[in-house]
């Protein structure tokens, strides 16, 4: 189950447990109950002395185990093997359950022991899960801590592949789904403090108080993915007062898998890459205010003056320069059934929701690398992949292309205009789920239906600028206008990144353009009197 290095790096983790706890299994006779029982073997005889072992279970889900602490009420499953990208998760619910404490604030720690259902019942979380998801973990690991040190929360966590007829009896089409008591409480990837807040109903405006009441900063950046994250370190390292406000620390690296092009880094992947990114941000003292998203900017009244960006929570910061570096996300197609049957067969991201989809028909709309490497990836899942191109060609690169092309189950259709995405069966009954797409030929224009169960969009990205508008100069793209060194329109205001003009939207251009505004921005604040001393 385990290899020697695996076992050795696992009885490292185990050291750190201090206090008893239990693992107690409900298996079957199937293969994956006796890989289980394997697995929990390797965990029990690696800590003998802290961990014990029972498989005289009797949950309704086999295999499945649960981790109890001696002494507790706390209850956290695991239905199906936790491996892949989910067996850092497993190692984690360990250390926790034994005693270790979390790299998690305090204040988050304090904020989930108190919560507490208004009805006087449990939280009963379920959280579906795919081992090939680098969005799932983040979700798993939230509800296993919240499990472990809230017993009103109990939390089981579910492999989507080990359990097939609970997926499609529930039409689960992307993961993680999270289910609480019965009813979906969310889909994809969120952190513990966005599960709590929406839980507290109270947390939003202590939040708001919290950070309406920081000083102002010399730089404050908006948006934590590798552009922000650069511009922090960089103006950190002049010794200012620094801070980040970041709706999700890391931005679209979170969502790619593998990283193979950073100058210096052979290989990584997305999450690696933005925990890297934020740990960095960090070793420089930087205040960084994750889940935060920014609703306005207001400009300094005159100059010298403070700009101020006011949160959607209501807070409102602060600060003397202000970068913006909020990126940008997936570009929809914008056709009838794409908003409806969204994690319903509509999905953005092949690596976390392809698994889904074994043996199933797909389309993937969008011919550029992105949807390329994506139709390769699902051809080796899914029974057959078709994949739509607006252009005549398809615009990935010729490497690419060639692979796609030497796929027995890849059909290409190029000069092909999406035109809807459909949910009706063939009783004309809508089904609440993708039962096919319909594409216009635009050399003929004849239009041509595939039923397929499910369609995963590919066209590019669009900035997240929307809350700037009449504020800066945008392009007609919506990209924020930058010069050479990152200056907007306004003064004070820069931008990095691939929310702004400069081309190409690469992480190592985007990282670039950080240190740039945030270079430019200190050379405004020595250039620039303070307003205390204009007014003198």
């Amino acid at each position: 189950m385990l290899d020697d290095t695996l076992k050795a790096q696992l009885a490292a983790y185990l050291e750190r447990v201090t206090l008893p706890f239990e693992l107690v299994a409900s298996l079957g006779d199937d293969d994956n109950s006796r890989q289980m029982r394997e697995l929990l073997q390797t965990i029990q005889a690696l800590r003998a002395d802290k961990i014990t072992l029972r498989t005289d279970g009797t949950d309704a889900r086999k295999p499945s185990f649960t981790l109890q602490r001696a002494g507790t009420s706390n209850s956290l499953r695991f239905a199906g093997l936790p491996l892949g990208h989910e067996f850092t998760s497993l190692v984690l619910a360990l250390l926790w359950t034994g005693g270790h404490p979390p790299k998690v604030e305090p204040d988050v720690i304090e904020q989930i022991r108190s919560l507490q259902p208004l009805d006087g019942s449990d939280f009963n979380f379920e959280v579906y899960m795919s081992l090939s998801c680098h969005n799932c973990p983040d979700v798993v690991q939230a509800l296993s801590l919240m499990a472990i040190f809230n017993p009103r929360v109990k939390t089981t966590v579910i492999e989507g592949g080990a359990f097939q007829d609970e997926v499609t009896a529930r039409e689960i089409m992307a993961v993680p789904m999270v289910f609480l008591n019965g009813q979906v409480f969310g889909s994809g990837r969120m952190m513990v403090e966005e599960i709590v807040a929406k839980l507290d109903t109270g947390a939003a405006a202590r939040d708001a108080a919290r950070l309406s009441a920081k000083a102002p900063y010399d730089v404050l950046i908006v948006g934590g993915g590798p552009a922000g994250a650069a511009a922090a370190v960089y103006a950190a390292r002049k010794g200012i007062r620094t801070g980040i406000a970041a709706e999700r620390f890391g931005g679209q690296t979170n969502d790619t898998l593998g990283i193979e092009n950073y100058i210096s880094v052979l290989e990584t992947d997305g999450p690696k890459f933005s925990a890297a990114l934020e740990a960095h941000a960090r070793a420089y003292d930087v205040d960084i205010m994750n889940l935060q998203r920014a609703e306005a900017l207001i400009p300094a009244a005159e100059p010298g003056g403070l700009i101020e960006v006011k949160l959607a929570n209501g807070g409102v910061l602060q600060g003397k320069t202000v970068i913006l570096s909020t990126g940008a996300r997936w570009r929809n197609v914008n056709v009838p059934g794409e908003a409806e049957y969204k994690n319903k067969g509509v999905a953005y991201c092949p690596h976390c929701d392809g698994p889904l989809f074994k043996g199933k028909d797909v389309a993937v709309i969008g011919g550029g690398n992105s949807g390329v490497e994506a139709a390769i990836d699902l051809a080796g899942v899914v029974r057959h992949v078709t994949v739509i191109e607006f252009m005549p060609e398809l615009k990935a690169d010729a490497v690419l292309v060639k692979k796609l092309h030497s796929l027995p189950n890849v059909t290409v259709h190029t000069n092909a205009q999406t035109t809807a995405i459909t949910g009706v069966n063939a009783q004309g009954v809508d089904t609440g789920k993708v039962t096919g797409m319909r594409y216009k030929d635009r050399a003929t224009g004849n239009e041509h239906h595939i039923e397929l169960e499910g369609v995963f969009v590919q066209i590019g990205l669009v900035p997240n600028t929307e809350w700037l508008k009449g504020t800066l100069e945008l392009s007609k793209f919506g990209e924020i206008v930058v010069d050479a060194k990152g200056q907007t329109s306004l003064p004070g205001v820069f931008a990095a990144g691939d929310c702004t003009t400069v081309p190409f939207k690469q992480i190592v251009i985007a990282a670039g353009d950080g240190a740039k505004a945030a270079l430019s921005a200190f050379d405004h604040l020595i250039r620039t009197p303070a307003l205390e001393a204009v007014a003198a």
